[in-house]
């Protein structure tokens, strides 16, 4: 502020003449959105003792910095839900401070409904009464089909599971002692009570599963994926529950697609943030290159993950293992990549901790037709243990083909556009030039010395332009200031060769 000189003194004035020194923005971030087992604030009552419910927190996102915090708000491992695995996957490969949009709980506020069950009929009465395993998610509108193959046996299917051969007679191929991973099968009738041909769907139990729109949610009213639009800091998404009863039905495949495409339309939208993708469960590498084609997507904002890993099933089930979507593991190796090493790493060739297995072992062929359209593998190595072996986005374009290199430009975009907020409304002459050309060269000097860029000279590896040839008078006169900037970003040694050949020596004769 200017000082008015109205008597004889000293008169000390600050002058702001220093840089105004660009600070990169964070780049891990995370947002997940899913089913946990519960969705709520709590807190102590002082004259009970007990914890109570202070705040319900469904449909909304909610900072949470670390597995204890998650555990005190969303609840525990569910055996239905993705999401509590997926978090605690995140955590365990180095993953720091997340949000968390719970669409569903599953264990609170009636949801935790009894298991979902059908009495197949026989021609005199019941035949056998099918259950579902679980409550919550399974069993809801889902189908027994019954198909009689003989006199006395028939082919019983639930989802992807068959078995064949049955029969209601005491023995090897008896009813009753027949395993499915989803039901059990109780109260089998006589051995004439063969059941009735056709399609049963389980009914009075479960929680139906969330729609596509329910997933995708409201900006207005923060929920669901367009929910997270309120948050500039938010740099990764992912949704591993969109595949909770994924069945590889017309329906599920379209649900699947409807919600990722909304997950890399936000990422387009926003420019500074990155959705990681799932596959669907149980595909092989024939069907994951057609899934690939099938969803079709063309972007630099995305990457796509497969197959499933395994883990250990904690969540009291009753299951030693448990097959669950990557992303969730996958974004915390985002986190450890970035922490040790930088954005600018290709966050590959990184252990998976905590899996044990995959879906599928991969060989190297079945890679050779995956890499190329874009679908990262995880793959297991003898003695090396299960590591991340791709590092491409979904793009087309050559020039945003690996993911380092479009996180490192979200970086460094939203950084300039936190860090040059002064600049607005500033009058836009050559000084203004000088100090956003000295400003963002400061600040690319950092990126370069850090590895991020290509070149033994930050001259060789950015350059700044802001002058009167790109502010020309017309340009002023709009309100615009343009600043262009290049870099020369690193990229990955994707395809090590080693060229070899015999040599007769440096004192072979000609």
């Amino acid at each position: 502020m200017a000082l008015t000189y109205a008597s004889p003194g000293v008169y000390v004035e600050e002058v702001d003449k220093g840089t105004k020194p660009i600070e990169a923005v964070g780049s891990s971030l995370a947002a997940f959105v899913g089913f946990t087992s519960q969705a709520s604030l709590k807190a102590y009552d002082l004259k009970t003792g007990l914890r109570v419910v202070v705040e319900p927190c469904l449909n909304r996102p909610i900072l949470v910095t670390n597995w204890t915090q998650f555990v005190d708000i969303f609840g525990n491992l569910h055996a239905t839900a993705f999401l509590p695995d997926a978090v605690y996957g995140f955590f365990a490969n180095g993953g720091g401070a997340c949000y968390v949009t719970s669409i569903l709980a599953l264990d609170e506020g009636g949801m935790a409904t009894k298991a979902a069950a059908k009495a197949i009929p026989s021609a005199k009465g019941s035949s056998f009464k099918v259950t579902a395993k679980a409550s919550g998610l399974q069993g809801y509108e889902q189908v027994v089909t019954i198909k009689v193959t003989g006199e006395d046996t028939f082919t019983m299917a639930f989802g992807k599971e068959t078995r064949e051969g049955l029969t209601m007679k005491k023995g090897e191929s008896f009813v009753g002692s027949a395993q499915f991973e989803g039901i059990t099968i109780s109260e089998v009738g006589a051995a004439s009570a063969m059941p009735v041909e056709g399609s049963y769907t389980l009914e009075g139990g479960g929680v139906k599963l969330p729609s596509a729109a329910d997933f995708i949610g409201d900006a207005a009213a923060r929920s669901g994926i367009r929910g997270l639009e309120a948050f500039d800091d938010i740099r990764l998404i992912l949704c591993p529950d969109m595949m909770m009863g994924y069945d590889g039905s017309d329906e599920a495949r379209e649900r699947v697609k409807i919600v990722q495409t909304e997950m890399i339309a936000q990422c387009e939208r926003m420019r500074y943030r990155f959705a990681v993708l799932d596959t669907p469960p149980g595909l092989s590498a024939q069907q994951a290159k057609e899934w690939r084609s099938y969803v079709n997507f063309d972007s630099s904002y995305a990457a796509m993950y497969y197959p499933w890993i395994v883990i250990a099933d904690l969540s009291g089930s009753g299951k030693a293992t448990k097959a669950i979507p990557p992303s969730g593991y996958i974004v915390g190796i985002y986190n450890r990549s970035d922490s040790d090493r930088g954005v600018h790493k290709a966050p590959a060739n990184e252990v998976v901790l905590g899996a044990i297995n995959l879906e599928i072992n991969l060989s190297r062929g079945e890679q050779d037709t995956l890499n190329p359209v874009g679908v990262n593998c995880i793959r297991s190595f003898p003695g090396r243990g299960i590591r991340v072996w791709g590092g491409r986005t979904l793009s087309s374009n050559g020039a945003w083909r690996y993911i380092n290199v479009r996180r490192l430009f979200i970086t460094v975009e939203a950084s300039m556009d936190v860090g040059l907020q002064w600049v607005v409304f500033e009058p836009n002459d050559q000084t203004l030039w000088a100090k956003v050309s000295r400003d963002v060269s400061s600040f690319l000097r950092v990126i370069w010395r850090s590895g991020a860029l290509l070149g033994t000279k930050p001259e060789q590896a950015f350059y700044v332009k802001c002058d009167e040839e790109l502010n020309p008078a017309e340009i002023r006169d709009l309100g615009q200031l343009i600043i262009e900037v290049g870099l020369a970003p690193v990229k990955p040694a994707e395809f090590v060769i080693f060229r070899i050949s015999q040599w007769a020596g440096a004192n072979a004769e000609a």
